[in-house]
């Protein structure tokens, strides 16, 4: 909805540069202290990974398919996860019941692609908003697996306030440089905005970085189930994008399958903690004191 009065570069730099600004703001007034060194641009960084590709790739689909379609091809984020895991060095190795569960996931984004493009060839919308998907899903799970990797010396807020002005800064340049169509003002793209920059930034990223912090990833990807059936539900409340039987099947063929690959890896790291690849401890995060010093 914010596109409708918001270019894509526009409305990505400028969202992430009010929600970080603001975030970094009130964290550093109640006591949060400021990365230092390698530890600042590595955050930066990771900024510009998970949110300048995963969210801006998330931004530009939507300008060719419905919203909930482009929820429904983010579920493969799991996915992503474990395979650019096992691919790292030191990662866990992809097991035969966790790929036949990839392999039905990937059955159920299929079943959503295969007709658009079988119809309308490599030129297909639906099939150019997938590819984008997946290059940010893509982007969103390394850069999420680094900064776990890195362990967290400064409060999650403050890290994640950080990176939204890293990736708000990023696309400041282009979205000077590249001409689009002039902002149009309505109270529904204004609307949606605030939504965005309040729920999906203050409150939705900071909310994913901090768990990122503190919980196992299998309980934070827990987002991947719960996101899809708002944005679908959302998409066929305000805009009626069709949802048919079609889609509910795919949805719960993905579904399945991300379950299979969240069961087989947790049950191999019980299996076998003892073989478990050597990693950088994780660092618990000190949450800076709030209080006012007297």
């Amino acid at each position: 909805m914010a596109l409708e009065s918001f270019p894509p570069l526009i409305l990505i730099s400028t969202r992430f540069l009010l929600s970080g600004s603001i975030l970094l703001a009130v964290s550093l007034l109640r006591g949060g202290k400021m990365p230092r060194g390698s530890e600042l641009w590595k955050t930066a960084l990771y900024g510009l990974m998970i949110l300048g590709i995963g969210n801006s790739a998330l931004t530009f689909a939507e300008l060719w398919i419905p919203s909930g379609l482009a929820a429904l091809f983010i579920t493969t984020s799991p996915f992503w996860m474990v395979g650019i895991e096992a691919a790292l060095p030191g990662g866990e190795r992809l097991h035969g019941p966790t790929v036949a569960g990839m392999l039905v996931g990937f059955l159920g984004t299929a079943l959503l692609v295969g007709p658009d493009a079988f119809h309308e060839g490599v030129g297909s919308s639906v099939l150019k908003g997938f590819l984008v998907l997946q290059f940010g899903c893509a982007g969103w799970a390394l850069g999420s697996i680094l900064q776990r990797r890195e362990g967290y010396k400064t409060h999650p807020f403050i890290s994640g306030a950080i990176q939204q002005i890293a990736a708000g800064a990023g696309f400041l340049i282009p979205a000077l440089l590249v001409k689009s169509q002039p902002i149009t003002w309505s109270w529904r793209g204004t609307a949606a905005f605030i939504y965005l920059v309040t729920f999906g930034s203050l409150v939705g990223y900071s909310s994913y970085v901090y768990s990122l912090a503190r919980l196992p990833v299998a309980v934070v990807s827990i987002y991947g189930y719960v996101n899809p059936v708002v944005a679908v539900f959302l998409g066929w409340l305000i805009y009626a994008e069709p949802f048919g039987k079609r889609e509910m099947l795919a949805m719960l063929v993905i579904f399945a399958g991300v379950a299979v690959v969240k069961w087989t890896t947790s049950e191999s790291a019980k299996a076998s903690p003892s073989q478990a690849p050597s990693r950088p401890a994780l660092r618990r995060p000190k949450q800076p004191s709030y209080r006012s010093e007297s």
